[in-house]
């Protein structure tokens, strides 16, 4: 069904805005502007080291997106809020779908980018990747979104080739009491509640529901599409600290149905994960296990029922002299079926498959000194496909003067086939692909992280990556097969630094550049749809502004200027989003957000979808 326009939705976000104006008041979290750029660089992260380190001293490119970044930018998705890090190319596909990877080889199909939430990974073994129109969160309740760009195999396994998204939510004890969000616009609404509490006993828990609506696009043409979406959300997490140690239990249920030409595509599953974490002889432990079901019903295509059982255990020894040692290891098992509706044109054999994933990995960061650690790591994977596989690094990292961090890494990692590279068949390629084996990446990177003054801090990184063993679509007399003879190299450069102007002001800004070339195996004959691997921009371009007037008014300003893909051709574009937001009292805020500000709409990605200009209004009421 399609919305009413914006001028009769306006009316209900007003509405509701002032009827929550006289409740109670609860004080909101601290203005990012608030924030010095020294208590920033402390936010501790986990995606490099797998345990707590201040962002200042990771070596590696690691980008935060916090809670406020997301609240002030007006992101209404995941996606959308993933395009603040700029080590990130986010590229509208259509209403639901995104492409979205770090270092090139990015497409809605990318399979070389890692993405947890909450622990819990959260690629299908289909392609290896992910999609974006099954993933959702209550965006009032995730506490920072980590990313990393680079290899992350040695402790996040294959498939983060060139990079990790680690989306983490806040303790249950941090969102007690009442929120209730809602919001309307030209192209979509939202309404979201959640409440959070504590037994007598101790144990602090919130439950939460989620509910959108997203409208059809358009070509570039002006031709529309069926792809409008209905999409619901419900869940909950509890956290029960108990001493030194602390259990976690959560889960969530999603459903959603997305308009399609033939009939409407149906995503739907449930997941449950447990974690608990407190010290063992010689440590600290942590025990995490989850279970997730995840059913894609695409009569275009075909029904895929994938249940997932992980478990995974980690033991951070105690520090022994110059030795900070990290164990762990996991199993993970995937039962797939597919029923594949129209299996003349295309078709998964066999339609029932189980996948078996064990890892164990080892870390030692060595204190070479007071002010040089070396890191060196190994996880050993095996899968059903290819056995065992090998994934090392090191990593080295060089206090230079206080704030100020030269560091270096290399590593290798690889990207384990999925049942596309195994199991998919059509009549290009009748005999299936039974030799396609894992592809392989290694990358070197150096990178620079200081902060020179009270107001001015800055990231640079320079990286190669060497790619071997990439997918192919190879033809013969006798059909096609997915093979591995397509070689290749990337090598860039990235930086964002920020600029505190003054008490009131902060300002952002960030460049990647990026060039990749792609091949042919020497004596293999050049591959169809080779071109495809490299359709990414060479460069991107953002700057952002933070702005508090007075104490209830906060103005936010993001630009970003992305070049053009080439093959399909996307011109390059330039895109503004602007968000005014008014604290009405401390309970209540207001805000509206516009997108693509400076054009009517662009394309941003090759199958000529049209991204639009668009206005949003919300309002959030906390108790």
């Amino acid at each position: 069904m399609t919305l009413p326009p914006l001028r009769a939705r306006l009316p209900v976000a007003v509405a509701l805005a002032w009827a929550c104006h006289g409740a109670h008041a609860q004080t909101l979290a601290t203005s990012l502007v608030d924030l010095s750029l020294e208590q920033l660089s402390n936010i501790q992260v986990t995606s490099v080291a797998k345990r707590e380190q201040r962002l200042a001293d990771v070596a590696g490119a690691v980008y935060v997106i916090s809670q406020d970044d997301i609240r002030r930018a007006g992101a209404t998705s995941l996606p959308e809020a993933l395009r603040l890090a700029p080590n990130l190319h986010v590229a509208r596909a259509d209403a639901n779908q995104y492409a979205i990877s770090s270092r090139g080889q990015n497409s809605v199909l990318a399979n070389k980018m890692l993405v947890l939430i909450d622990g819990r990974t959260v690629y299908s073994p289909l392609f290896s990747g992910v999609f974006w129109e099954a993933q959702d969160v209550m965006l009032e309740d995730v506490e920072r979104i980590e990313v990393l760009s680079g290899s992350g195999g040695t402790l996040h396994g294959s498939n983060a080739v060139n990079g990790v998204i680690n989306i983490i939510t806040r303790a249950a004890g941090d969102t007690q009491g009442a929120l209730v969000s809602a919001g309307t616009g030209n192209r979509d609404s939202a309404v979201a509640a959640r409440w959070g509490a504590s037994t007598a006993a101790g144990t602090a828990y919130r439950l939460y529901a989620r509910h959108t609506r997203r409208d059809a696009s358009q070509l570039a043409s002006g031709a529309p599409l069926r792809d409008a979406a209905r999409m619901a959300q419900a869940g909950f997490r509890a956290d029960r600290t108990d001493g030194a140690s602390r259990l976690t239990l959560q889960g969530d249920l999603h459903e959603s149905q997305i308009d399609e030409a033939v009939s409407a595509r149906r995503v739907s599953g449930v997941n449950l994960l447990g974690r608990w974490r407190g010290n063992v002889a010689g440590g600290q432990g942590q025990l995490q296990a989850y279970f997730d079901r995840a059913i894609r019903d695409a009569p275009s295509s075909v029904r895929d029922v994938l249940d997932t059982f992980d478990i995974e255990y980690q033991h951070a020894l105690a520090p022994r002299g110059a030795h900070n040692i990290l164990l762990g290891g996991g199993w993970r098992t995937q039962h797939d079926d597919v029923t594949n509706y129209v299996p003349a044109v295309l078709a998964l054999l066999p339609a029932k498959r189980r996948l078996n994933l064990a890892n164990v990995f080892a870390q030692d960061e060595i204190a070479l000194g007071s002010r040089v650690k070396l890191t060196l790591g190994l996880k050993l994977e095996h899968n059903d496909y290819t056995g065992l596989e090998h994934l090392p690094s090191a990593r080295l990292a060089w206090d230079v003067a206080p704030n100020h961090l030269l560091w270096a890494a290399v590593s290798r990692n690889v990207r384990a086939p999925a049942r596309v590279d195994r199991d998919y068949v059509i009549p290009l390629l009748p005999q299936g692909s039974p030799n396609f084996q894992s592809e392989i990446a290694r990358v070197y990177e150096v990178g620079w992280r200081a902060q020179p003054s009270p107001v001015l801090s800055y990231a640079l990184t320079l990286y190669h990556h060497d790619f071997s063993r990439l997918r192919s679509v190879d033809l013969s007399p006798a059909g096609g097969s997915l093979n591995n003879n397509v070689e290749g190299r990337l090598s860039g450069l990235s930086g964002w630094a920020a600029w505190r102007v003054s008490d009131h002001w902060r300002m952002t800004a960030a460049y990647i550049h990026n060039d990749q070339q792609f091949r042919a195996r020497p004596g293999v004959p050049p591959p169809i749809l080779i071109n495809s691997l490299g359709n990414d921009p060479r460069y991107r371009v953002s700057l952002g502004s933070s702005f508090d007037i007075g104490r209830t008014v906060e103005l936010d300003l993001q630009v970003r200027r992305v070049g053009a893909l080439p093959d399909p051709a996307v011109p390059a574009y330039t895109a503004l989003d602007a968000r005014l937001g008014w604290r009405v009292n401390p309970a209540l805020e207001v805000s509206v957000t516009g997108r693509n500000l400076n054009h009517a709409r662009h394309v941003e990605w090759g199958n000529g979808v049209s991204t639009p200009r668009s206005v949003f209004v919300q309002a959030v009421w906390r108790h």
